[in-house]
C-alpha cells in the first residue's frame, strides 16, 4: 500500500502514519467542500474554480505554487480559507507525486462512496 486518501479525520490520519507508514491524501472533494464552507456563497463558484487551478497542473511542484498563489491572493478577503489551504497543502496535494495516469483515480474517496453506495443496502433508520 502506498496511499490512503479519506477525509481529514485525525484517527484515520494517526493510523495511516504509524500502523500503515504510508502516504495519507484527504479527499479533493471533502477539502472543497470544507473550502467553500469559509466562502460567502456568492464567491463559491469562483473560489471552487480558482482552487481547482492548483489541480490542473502538470505536475507537483507546478500544483504547490499555483496552490500558494491561490491561497496568498485569497487571503486578504478570505482569511480562513488560506489558512485553511496553508494546512491542507501536503495532504490535498499527496497525490501529484504519484505517475499522471494514475492521479485521476488518486484524488478523491468518491468512486468508492458510489460504489459502497451501490452495492451496501441503504440503512433503515430507526423509528
Amino acid at each position: 500500500m502506498k496511499l490512503v486518501i479519506s477525509d481529514a479525520h485525525e484517527g484515520i490520519k494517526a493510523s495511516v502514519a504509524r500502523v500503515l507508514n504510508t502516504t495519507w491524501q484527504r479527499c479533493r472533494v471533502h477539502f472543497q467542500r470544507n473550502a467553500l464552507a469559509h466562502a460567502g456563497k456568492s464567491s463559491r463558484r469562483v473560489v471552487s474554480a480558482f482552487i481547482a487551478t492548483a489541480f490542473a497542473q502538470p505536475d507537483h511542484a507546478a500544483a504547490k505554487a499555483q496552490w500558494r498563489n491561490v491561497a496568498d491572493q485569497m487571503r486578504g478577503k478570505l482569511p480562513r480559507l488560506s489558512g485553511l489551504m496553508d494546512d491542507a497543502e501536503e495532504d490535498v496535494l499527496a497525490y501529484m507525486t504519484f505517475p499522471h495516469q494514475h492521479r485521476t483515480k488518486l484524488n478523491s474517496t468518491n468512486p468508492i462512496e458510489r460504489l459502497n453506495g451501490l452495492t451496501c443496502p441503504p440503512r433503515n433508520p430507526s423509528p
